[in-house]
């Protein structure tokens, strides 16, 4: 498939928003897209893989953790006038909770680390990205209210 080919087609691709406590884990990324700039743990859905499936594997493959209490976020998208024409992309977000041990950078992220939510909103570069933090943020308070 060329490149134009490929960028004919939306992508889908999921991620996590992973809290420790009170913070929250987040990836430099080590490739295009985005080359440089913090997210949160994800990437694209292979064919026949489940959507749980692959943000488990994502998350394993970029920094070595596991996740527990695994929630659908919500859906976002990425235009492509949004990315610099790179892609038109589909994302799948989960909430879930770190099962422990601490961040080791992989496969496409070159860093990998938790920060305090407030760091978190400095350095996320993309505002969708913020979004889904917050959402994330929403929903935790939500859970901790009806306790």
């Amino acid at each position: 498939m060329t490149a134009e080919e490929n960028h004919a087609r939306p992508t889908v691709g999921v991620g996590a928003v992973i809290f420790r406590g009170d913070d929250v884990l987040l990836i430099r990324r080590g490739k295009e897209p985005f080359l440089g700039m913090w997210s949160i743990p994800g990437g694209r859905l292979q064919f026949g893989e489940s959507l749980e499936a692959a943000v488990r594997r994502e998350v394993r493959e970029e920094t070595g953790l596991e996740m527990t209490q695994v929630e659908f976020l919500g859906v976002f998208e990425a235009l492509p006038e949004e990315v610099g024409g790179a892609a038109h992309m589909v994302l799948i977000d989960y909430i879930a909770e770190c099962a422990g041990g601490e961040p080791v950078a992989g496969d496409d992220a070159a860093a990998a680390e938790f920060v305090s939510i407030d760091e978190a909103m400095e350095r996320l570069s993309w505002d969708k990205t913020r979004l889904a933090l917050t959402r994330a943020l929403e929903i935790r308070r939500s859970a901790a209210k009806s306790l």
